[in-house]
């Protein structure tokens, strides 16, 4: 199964914990993040991600993330796309998706990732045919044999 993680999503253990829905959000990456280290889970990446982690501008936080993906990812989308990443990304914007948000959706299309997995509310509501976007503790439940809805 090969997932794809949003910057919010690998920078969520960095929010502030004292809220329960982020804890549990924590959590859930956190074990997602496992799984991915004991090759249980797939990892896909790209440039856009790469970009909006270099912006990061909490040093720890940025190479935290850099090494975790440069340690584990096995598909990955580099900046020679970028066209047709951005092409793409148009469409998916005139749902109302962010530009980078529509990039992440994009990459995650083009590599046939199975799951691309956000703790952004808005960029969650958008339905791709070949993708399904879920927030981690949607996620797991869906590992743990939970049921999937379509609501």
């Amino acid at each position: 199964m090969k997932i794809y993680l949003d910057n919010c999503c690998y920078n969520r253990p960095y929010d502030d914990q004292n809220y329960l829905s982020i804890s549990l959000e924590t959590q859930a990456k956190l074990l997602i993040q496992l799984l991915i280290k004991e090759k249980c889970l797939e990892l896909a990446s790209s440039f856009i991600l790469d970009y909006e982690n270099f912006c990061n501008p909490y040093s720890d936080r940025k190479i935290a993330v850099k090494n975790f993906l440069d340690t584990n990812v096995s598909d990955y989308i580099g900046s020679e796309k970028s066209e047709e990443v951005i092409t793409k990304a148009k469409i998916v914007m005139a749902a109302g998706v962010k530009m980078k948000d529509s990039c992440h959706i994009v990459c995650a299309e083009m590599m046939k990732c199975d799951y691309l997995l956000s703790t952004d509310k808005r960029m969650l509501k958008y339905k791709s045919d070949t993708v399904r976007l879920l927030n981690p503790i949607e996620f797991i439940d869906l590992l743990n044999g939970g049921n999937e809805s379509d609501d």
